[in-house]
């Protein structure tokens, strides 16, 4: 084994919601702790997945996803060229660190930010450095990361909107951002909750500007098929052709093709499932303020909120059957914004143990 692997940690998601049931005894288990979409998918996606080719099942799928391919690009407006698919993110993530990073190579990432970028890049014996976001909004502290940049940094890591954070940098800063960065960094723009976003946030704009810059976008949040794993990166076609290389022939299976092509032809259910998040996480933020609960303003589809005792507070709401986020930072939590009686409930319960421990 090489040595750099031997003290790595591996990401560890929440448990199962079967696991939850019967530690508990619930009957029903809301989970709130991954970011899912809680209004499922479109129904051109179930249409299109129950109508699938079930023959073709010995058939390996088409290496290039053609047809997905030319749906993406006309969606964003960019060239297929530019286009790396990817089995989500969490692939597109591990060749990016393969392709581009060497032993020793320094790697910037926000602080707290998503653990995978982190954990990549470790497995290729970087250097990760950390940038503390703003304590007072939880964006990404640009001043922070250029401080942080030597002769060493390679690769910069900008998740927008932030996860656990949820908070969004303006194209603007990234932008200005951007033009401080030497032309031999490459910065990596996730924008996995983007559509979660007011208005259109996309960095995707810049990439005509900025050759050392790439975007990424995800079928797992607003589109509702994280179970068929389906990401994509957007970058200048030269490191695009070597990223093509590096990734495994056949990637991504005919099923998670045909599901995503459906999801991206039904924009009316992501316009839909956008306005109903909107509307629930400015209950939710309004209900933190109400109750002097701290908490850094959200443009995703989840809120990140400080609560003493949080691990107790997560224990509790447990066992009520609301499954949230915990072990991001210490003393704070991410709930993912669900339904409205969901949202609604898990208020009451937060409320509920907020009162019991006043009384102690």
């Amino acid at each position: 084994m090489r040595e750099n692997l031997k003290n790595l940690c591996a990401y560890v998601p929440e448990a199962s919601l079967d696991e939850v049931k019967k530690k508990y005894d619930l009957k029903k288990v809301y989970r709130l702790s991954a970011n899912e979409n809680p209004y499922g998918t479109s129904k051109k996606v179930e249409e299109a997945v129950k109508n699938w080719n079930f023959s073709e099942s010995n058939r390996y799928p088409d290496g290039y996803a053609q047809k997905l391919r030319t749906a993406i690009a006309k969606h964003i407006g960019c060239k297929e060229s530019q286009l790396i698919l990817g089995v989500g993110l969490d692939e597109i993530i591990a060749i990016l660190s393969r392709t581009f990073l060497d032993q020793g190579d320094e790697v910037i990432v926000s602080d707290p930010t998503f653990s995978e970028y982190e954990l990549n890049a470790l497995i290729e014996g970087a250097v990760v450095k950390h940038a503390k976001c703003s304590e007072e909004t939880g964006k990404t502290d640009f001043e922070a990361m250029l401080s942080e940049m030597t002769d060493k940094t390679k690769m910069i890591w900008i998740c927008n909107p932030n996860n656990p954070t949820g908070a969004l940098n303006p194209v603007e800063e990234i932008d200005a951002f951007l033009s401080k960065v030497p032309k031999d960094v490459i910065v990596l723009i996730d924008e996995a909750y983007i559509e979660f976003a007011d208005g259109n946030q996309t960095a995707i704009g810049l990439l005509s500007k900025y050759d050392n810059a790439a975007v990424m976008r995800t079928f797992s949040k607003i589109y509702g098929l994280a179970n068929y794993r389906v990401g994509y990166i957007v970058m200048s076609s030269e490191p695009g052709n070597v990223l093509q290389t590096v990734r495994c022939p056949y990637n991504l299976n005919s099923l998670s093709q045909t599901a995503a092509l459906a999801a991206l032809s039904d924009q009316k259910f992501v316009e839909k499932c956008a306005g109903k998040n909107a509307r629930e996480r400015e209950k939710l933020e309004k209900f933190f303020e109400e109750n002097d609960i701290f908490y850094f303003k959200s443009q995703a589809n989840f809120v990140f909120f400080k609560f003493e005792d949080a691990e107790k507070l997560a224990e509790y709401l447990l066992k009520h059957g609301y499954q949230v986020r915990r072990g991001l930072r210490k003393d704070w939590l991410r709930v993912t914004i669900g339904k409205k009686k969901e949202n609604a409930e898990l208020m009451r319960l937060i409320l509920q143990y907020h009162n019991e421990k006043r009384k102690q």
